[in-house]
């Protein structure tokens, strides 16, 4: 699991720790994580040239020390200060090891360490500190603790931000390195471990181990029923992929059947693409809405009369009524969320952590809000954020497999939050295969559903 404490948290921990370490271990093991990243960057030391932007206080003491790492492998380090309140440690270090300070950009560094704000700073960026990136636009940066200029709690962005390639972060990571805006400015994070006493986390990001541990196994003894028994209401007679679609996602072999109660119509198409589905009857869970056009609101009933978890999506997303259910997961994308709490697409945009948030709590449930890195929040706050994929996945369709996939996994026993929060990483994951770096279709992300989950560790 990846973690993603705020900066209360972080300075609570912090402060534990210094409290029985010597004076001064933590920069050190800050700044030494950071110079070998630098160095990983750059592939050797001796001649390179680099540039330390560098703020006040520890973020900028971390690119001093590092510097003079840096320097003692024979780089040419130079620091541009950006603050009258330098570290003064940090900037001794340096000129000791034969670093120096300039006044401006003069010959184009390599690589680029921002130090310029740590995670005690507020968005956005001063205007020196604005001019001094601009001089430097076409090297890589690697940024110390976070890309200066971003929102580290929230993830938001407020004005001129550093893009970073690389970004260096200490002892966990901090909410803006998983969430978006601010996580498409971090570039590869890397995590240098302060073994740090940390707290529970409001943030955090399963990994293929984390899936594997979750995901509901047949046992020795399993049939179909006790397996799970998923039922899908979607699709219509203007959109039968739909429900193909969602059928798809649903009858990836990951729950023992697949009910299919819609349009019959389209059921039979359903069936001729996918023989072992069957007809309405008792089930674990519902999916409803893709696709499923003037009918939505009657099928959105029909599965709440059923009082077992459902995944609601798509059309049917504009007739919940508050509350519903804990069991249940909203799958909205950005503009459908913001048509449910009324507020504009740009600020669900700008700010999905808040809002996925808002969702939860406001309609008591499990919200899932599709993006680059899709959010799962529940109503007590946690979050859980999805970094597989792969752009490809931006297709139509592709939300209708994620709601039959999320589907299956609550028939098959996983509560709300576990089920939208495995379904998700499988989804991405099996575009990633999928795709192997080329377009895909929705189709083709079902179809792999298998062998993503044949790609995790065994327990």
């Amino acid at each position: 699991m990846r973690r993603a404490h705020t900066v209360e948290q972080v300075r609570t921990a912090e402060a534990a720790a210094l409290a029985v370490l010597p004076d001064g271990a933590l920069m050190q093991r800050a700044a030494h994580g950071l110079a070998y990243a630098v160095l990983d960057l750059l592939g050797s030391a001796y001649g390179r040239r680099v540039l330390l932007l560098v703020g006040a206080g520890d973020n900028g003491g971390d690119a001093l020390y590092a510097g003079a790492v840096l320097a003692r492998r024979g780089a040419r380090v130079e620091a541009l200060l950006l603050s009258e309140h330098a570290h003064p440690g940090g900037l001794a270090a340096l000129r000791a090891a034969g670093g120096r300070v300039v006044a401006a950009v003069g010959t184009p560094p390599e690589v680029v360490v921002d130090g310029i704000v740590g995670i005690g700073g507020r968005p956005g960026l001063r205007p020196e500190a604005v001019a001094a990136l601009a001089a430097v636009a076409d090297v890589p940066v690697v940024a110390v603790d976070l890309p200066s200029g971003v929102d580290v709690d929230t993830g938001e962005l407020a004005g001129p931000h550093v893009r970073a390639a690389v970004t260096v972060t200490f002892g966990t990571l901090k909410v803006a390195h998983l969430v978006d805006p601010a996580a498409s400015a971090c570039g590869a994070v890397h995590l240098v471990d302060l073994d740090l006493p940390l707290p529970a986390a409001p943030v955090e990001a399963l990994q293929a181990p984390d899936v594997a541990r979750l995901l509901p196994r047949p046992a020795s003894d399993a049939q179909k029923y006790t397996r799970g028994v998923v039922g899908v209401r979607a699709g219509s007679p203007r959109y039968p992929g739909a429900a193909l679609l969602s059928v798809a996602g649903a009858s990836s072999g990951l729950c023992g059947m697949v009910r299919y109660a819609g349009d019959p119509g389209v059921g039979d198409r359903v069936r001729a693409a996918h023989p072992e589905v069957v007809g309405p009857g008792r089930v674990q869970a519902w999916v409803v809405g893709s696709g499923t056009d003037d009918r939505a609101a009657g099928e959105l009933a029909a599965a709440l009369a059923d009082g077992v978890p459902l995944v609601v999506d798509a059309d049917a997303l504009a007739h919940v009524a508050r509350p519903l259910p804990p069991t249940t997961v909203l799958t909205p994308h950005a503009g459908e969320l913001s048509a449910m709490l009324g507020a504009e697409r740009a600020a669900v945009e700008a700010a999905p952590l808040a809002h996925a948030r808002q969702a939860a709590d406001s309609y008591g449930c499990v919200v899932l809000l599709k993006g680059r890195h899709t959010l799962v929040a529940e109503p007590a706050g946690r979050v859980r954020v999805t970094t597989t994929g792969v752009p490809w996945l931006a297709t139509a369709g592709a939300g209708d497999v994620l709601g039959g996939l999320i589907g299956a996994l609550l028939a098959a026993g996983l509560d709300a939050f576990d089920a939208a929060s495995v379904g998700s990483w499988l989804h991405g994951a099996a575009a990633t295969l999928a795709s192997a770096g080329g377009p895909l279709v929705a189709g083709q992300v079902a179809a792999a559903i298998p062998d993503a989950v044949r790609a995790l560790p065994l327990g």
